[in-house]
C-alpha cells in the first residue's frame, strides 16, 4: 500500500508541475493536469498488482517506476490536447461574440 501512496504523490506533483510549466495553462484548471496523472498512475498500478508484477525478483520496478511514467505522461497528453483545443475554440467564439 505504500507504494501506491508514493504513486499518487509523484504523479500529483507531476502533474502540477506540467501544469505550471504550460504557457497556456489559464485555458484550463489547476488540477486537472495532477488529476489526470493520479487516475491514470493508480488505475495502473492497480492492474500491475493484480496481474502479479510486484513484490517479485526483478520486477518490481513495474508497479513503482511505470504507473509514475504513465500518469506523467497522461498529464503531458492532456496538457497539449486541452491547451491547443481550448485555446483555438476561446479565439473563435471571442471573434464570433466580437463579430455581433
Amino acid at each position: 500500500m505504500l507504494s501506491l501512496t508514493i504513486v499518487v504523490l509523484v504523479t500529483a506533483a507531476a502533474g502540477f508541475i506540467i501544469w505550471a510549466n504550460d504557457k497556456r495553462h489559464t485555458r484550463y484548471g489547476t488540477g486537472l493536469p495532477a488529476g489526470v496523472a493520479v487516475v491514470v498512475g493508480a488505475v495502473s498500478w492497480i492492474i500491475f498488482i493484480s496481474a502479479g508484477f510486484g513484490y517479485q525478483p526483478g520486477l518490481t520496478w513495474i508497479p513503482w517506476v511505470l504507473p509514475m511514467a504513465l500518469g506523467t505522461v497522461a498529464a503531458i497528453g492532456t496538457v497539449i490536447y486541452l491547451g491547443r483545443t481550448r485555446a483555438s475554440h476561446d479565439t473563435r467564439r471571442l471573434t464570433q461574440a466580437l463579430k455581433l
